[in-house]
């Protein structure tokens, strides 16, 4: 009976243009190739194997640069040392990140690196992820991702880092805006994740829409002045304009406090109160069961896709939730950071927006399944594109 092939597999046996032989036999019959991270390790395995002949042929003619021992990589990527990257983190036991380690955890692996070092503060502590990156430094980090949510705190630590010859990319956080202006205060590389003054402004024509002519409203937000939720309330505020009264309500990052902070505020403000929004995930995924709680039917919307915001998009309780993909958050720092390494620094890594999309009670199936890119899942799995049409409005940003 002819075998089920993974479809990563035949994916890169057609790019590769493998023709039969020992390598491709084994890689398609391997043992156990069910996931796309699976599929990935042994087309690793089988590149280094077939292109060994002649990459040790170009070595020994010294036309290519030696290269130092470590883990192989895969397609035509010679050997490597096994780089450490280190990722440095403000709220380092929040479930948001579940994806971001995933994103690092399976580009170390397709490039085979050893998984990235994760820690820094669990509650936006200065001092302690200051500390952590200074670990990073004194272990000779090969890179380091800084989840920069301080536009003056980290200035001295990323030069520091740079001086010795670290590379630093930011991710999630890249500063402050001031009046529009992004002040990002370090000498970072790049920034990786979303374009957060910009994503504020969306929400401020969510919540227009919502709550058409103005009115009393109330924004929720983690922790008032941070880097990576401040510029969401700077943008939506600027867009709302002088018609809205504009509460802007600190819930903290503990989940419980955050639901009792919601509730409170909305029973106190029943009567005059028309909607009800928020700039971090924890304080959007609280929204539905403090709406509940205050006995409260206004609209709500805030951003990511914490499993109980997705709920609550399913049923209607909330209107929209702003998606900045934190997988990739995780994965293309390492991505970034390997080739910069790689191209003797000929590679220089790029800003990058990972998204900005709109989800609402009508969109949101396709999010709900649960996976290593939402973080609901572990399990390595392949999910099939959804067939037809591809639904999306036209463009009107670009870099």
């Amino acid at each position: 009976m002819k075998k089920k092939v993974d479809p990563v597999v035949d994916e890169a046996i057609e790019t590769l243009n493998m023709k039969d032989g020992p390598t491709r036999r084994r890689l398609i019959e391997g043992a156990g190739l069910f996931s796309a991270t699976a599929a990935a390790s042994a087309l690793i395995a089988a590149c280094t194997s077939s292109s060994s002949s002649s990459a040790s042929s170009t070595s020994s003619s010294g036309s290519a640069s030696s290269t130092s021992s470590g883990n192989p990589t895969g397609g035509v990527f010679p050997k490597t040392p096994g780089w450490k990257f280190w990722f440095v983190n403000h709220a380092d036991t929040n479930e948001f990140f579940t994806p971001t380690k995933y994103g690092y955890s399976d580009a170390a692996a397709l490039l085979g690196l050893p998984t990235p070092q994760w820690g820094g503060s669990a509650s936006s502590s200065f001092t302690e992820m200051i500390s952590f990156m200074n670990t990073a430094i004194s272990a000779k980090a090969d890179g380091i991702a800084l989840a920069q949510i301080s536009n003056t705190a980290f200035t001295g630590v990323v030069s520091n880092a740079m001086s010795g010859g670290i590379p630093v990319l930011t991710y999630n956080a890249d500063g402050i805006y001031a009046n529009g202006v992004a002040e990002i205060g370090s000498n970072r590389l790049a920034y990786v994740g979303q374009a957060l003054y910009l994503s504020g402004q969306a929400m401020g024509e969510q919540i227009k829409t919502l709550v058409p002519g103005g009115g009393h409203i109330v924004i929720f937000i983690a922790t008032v002045g941070t880097g990576n939720i401040q510029p969401r309330f700077d943008g939506a505020k600027v867009v709302l304009g002088s018609s809205y009264q504009i509460d802007e309500v600190a819930t903290s990052t503990v989940d419980a406090t955050e639901l009792s902070t919601e509730k409170s505020y909305m029973l106190g403000h029943k009567g005059t109160l028309k909607g009800a929004f928020a700039v971090d995930s924890g304080s959007t995924a609280n929204l539905a069961a403090a709406l509940s709680g205050a006995g409260l039917s206004i609209p709500a919307g805030g951003f990511d896709t914490d499993p109980r915001t997705l709920a609550a998009l399913s049923s209607g309780k909330l209107k929209f939730s702003i998606f900045q993909d934190p997988y990739l958050q995780g994965f293309l720092p390492v991505l970034y950071l390997y080739l910069y390494n790689l191209s003797g620094t000929q590679i220089a890594p790029p800003d990058t927006d990972t998204g900005l999309t709109v989800l609402t009670p009508s969109n949101v199936s396709q999010v709900l399944k649960n996976s290593r890119f939402q973080g609901g899942s572990s399990a390595q799995q392949y999910l099939t594109r959804p067939s037809g049409a591809i639904s999306q409005p036209p463009a009107t940003t670009s870099t």
